[in-house]
């Protein structure tokens, strides 16, 4: 070894020894825990100049330490303890000892509000409202001058579709009442974690801290606030995580906790955004890597989930945040970029933590199969991948193809049938995400329609078959937009959710004729799905006809119960022969018009106007 070198070695030395100062501690993760877990067993992330070469001892009944992860870098510390069963809540004395220096922590265990079976997840009884914090509503915020407390001071610039524009939970809690009264039952929020990242990635999928909300939007507290004010308007909150990978300013990249906490560290693979090499049989190594482990984009480094110490810290971070705020779900993001068994063994702790939760992942495909792969128990997987709900992208690719477009005997709503009939891949049909549209698609609407007809088919159809449908925020006021450009132009801003806005379309002053006519019917569809249907939409089997005569007929039904849908795929009026649909609606049954009018009594035919959807019920 040269005289260089050695002297290299000596200064790092000195510098750990003279980092260690006065407080050896800089945080630990989680920051707290709770006692009378299903599991056991605790992970603690300690963090700290030079911590790893510390002497760690625990004083506290019931709680034994483990284990304390030798391969760490100097920055940090890893140890599992045992918290048994019977482990009182309280403050739990950490001792960390470094030659003459010692210092202690007090770790406080919580008693938990409710025993995880209590927490309720979101299902096909219920509705999602997906909204961007950043471009829904501006509250008045917690902190004065929340821009301050972080390194990038990214302020609101509401002209610029991509920088952020100042919305935060203030504004979603707010206007809770709004939602409530549209009728839906959980709220999607979009990833509210800390991003101090250039630019200010007011999107939110670039985590640089994941116990701590972004404090543009909030504070901890207000998140867990926000939770409790909707739970008391019978509204659920689904939160939006990434474990894929983490924004390239998260402190883990620059002084990482282990050598292969990412993947290509350097940054120099990125993916290919080819999903299909993960079941491809013949797919290439070199193709695989850069799909599961080439970073995201270059601001989004690319998280090892075949590491278990890190999957360990992401498990117990989605169960910190279902414990200390009361979330009803989560919403993963990129689900298949990501190691399929890291994944796996992360919704087993979950679930097994909470067996009422419910987490859908978020797996991009043009098709049936590729989804239905990875919802667990699927006949074209052979894994378990653990995971209950997954998303139906072909409905969204496929859309204007389903709904737009006139049907023929070939054409049109055949599209939607056909797409259907392949429900058989996926062990639960009930546990597909639907929808038309989201914050990372075109708006169901390229443009402003002249008419709602087919706008109403489509949101007809989405809330009364399979499935847990998801709107995305505005729909109920006809935005539309295409991501060509930006991805901004597709999350405008809310009209009426911020200082200045000279419309407010939150009322009904505010919005047009025709905004009007669209939030009636959709709230109407969402209150009456909320009643006495709820049970029949959420339960009942589904049974549907071949749109060879250009009208699409489906039926729900539990028990003797029974919801019939029945759409007009044609600008043409139209006679329809009721003959093919006895079965479900022998000649002479009466049905109820769901949403108001007089009742139905079926004959041999039922005339339609064009485009004409009608929503019947037998109870």
């Amino acid at each position: 070894m040269n005289l260089k070198s050695i002297l290299s070695i000596l200064l790092c030395i000195l510098a750990t020894l003279s980092a260690m100062g006065d407080n050896m501690i800089e945080r630990i993760d989680p920051p707290y825990w709770w006692t009378g877990m299903e599991n056991d067993t605790l992970q603690l992330m300690v963090s700290g100049p030079g911590i790893s070469s510390a002497r760690v001892s625990v004083d506290y009944p019931g709680v034994e330490l483990l284990r304390d992860v030798d391969d760490v870098t100097p920055d940090y510390k890893i140890l599992y303890l045992r918290v048994s069963p019977q482990t009182r809540p309280g403050d739990m004395k950490l001792r960390f000892t470094s030659g003459d220096q010692t210092e202690t922590v007090d770790y406080q265990l919580k008693a938990r509000q409710k025993p995880g079976a209590a927490h309720t997840g979101f299902d096909a009884g219920d509705v999602l409202y997906l909204l961007m914090p950043d471009r829904f509503a501006e509250g008045k915020p917690a902190v004065s001058d929340p821009y301050s407390t972080l390194e990038y001071k990214a302020h609101p610039d509401r002209n610029n579709p991509n920088a952020r524009h100042g919305g935060n939970i203030a504004g979603i809690r707010e206007h809770l009442d709004y939602i409530k009264d549209l009728g839906v039952t959980a709220i999607w929020v979009c990833p509210v974690l800390e991003n101090d990242m250039p630019g200010g990635s007011y999107h939110g999928y670039a985590t640089t801290d994941y116990y701590r909300i972004d404090p543009r939007f909030g504070t901890n507290e207000e998140w867990a606030e926000l939770i409790a004010e909707a739970g008391k308007r019978d509204i659920k909150v689904v939160m939006d995580m990434i474990f894929n990978h983490s924004g390239s300013a998260h402190r883990w990249l620059e002084n990482m906790p282990m050598a292969d906490w990412y993947n290509h560290p350097e940054g120099d693979v990125m993916t290919n955004f080819r999903l299909t090499t993960v079941h491809d049989p013949y797919v290439s190594d070199y193709d695989k890597d850069a799909t599961v482990n080439g970073w995201f984009v270059p601001s989004m480094p690319d998280l090892n989930q075949r590491n278990p110490h890190l999957m360990k810290y992401l498990t117990q971070n989605s169960i910190w945040w279902v414990e200390s705020s009361g979330i009803s779900g989560i919403r993963m993001d990129t689900y298949p970029y990501a190691d399929m068994d890291g994944m796996a063994s992360w919704a087993r702790d979950v679930m097994r933590e909470y067996p009422n939760f419910n987490i859908v992942g978020e797996c991009w495909y043009g098709n049936e199969a590729g989804s239905a792969f990875w919802q667990d128990g699927s006949r074209v997987n052979d894994k378990r991948t653990e995971l209950p709900t997954v998303m139906d992208f072909k409905l969204v690719i496929d859309g204007h193809k389903m709904f737009d477009e006139p049907t023929t005997p070939w054409t049109g709503l055949n599209n939607l049938y056909d797409h259907l009939s392949n429900d058989f891949l996926y062990d639960d049909p009930q546990r597909i995400l639907t929808f038309l549209d989201n914050h990372d698609t075109d708006r169901f609407l390229l443009s402003e329609p002249d008419s709602l007809d087919v706008w109403k088919q489509a949101v007809t159809f989405l809330l009364t078959s399979r499935g847990i449908p998801q709107i995305y925020y505005g729909t109920e006021l006809l935005m539309s937009g295409s991501k060509e450009g930006s991805d901004g132009f597709v999350r405008r801003d809310m009209p009426g959710g911020f200082e200045g806005d000279t419309v407010n379309a939150f009322c009904r002053e505010g919005r047009t004729a025709l905004q009007n006519e669209a939030w009636d019917y959709l709230s109407s569809v969402l209150n009456w799905r909320k009643g006495a249907a709820n049970e029949v939409i959420a339960k009942g089997k589904l049974k549907h006809f071949m749109p060879i005569n250009c009208a699409y007929v489906y039926e729900r039904r539990l028990g003797d119960k029974q919801v019939v849908v029945i759409i007009n795929g044609t600008d043409e009026e139209m006679d329809l022969d009721m003959t093919r649909y006895a079965e479900i609606l022998p000649d002479g049954i009466r049905m109820h018009r769901s949403l108001g009018g007089e009742d139905i009594e079926i004959g041999e035919t039922l005339r339609l106007a064009p485009r004409e959807t009608l929503l019947l019920q037998n109870f």
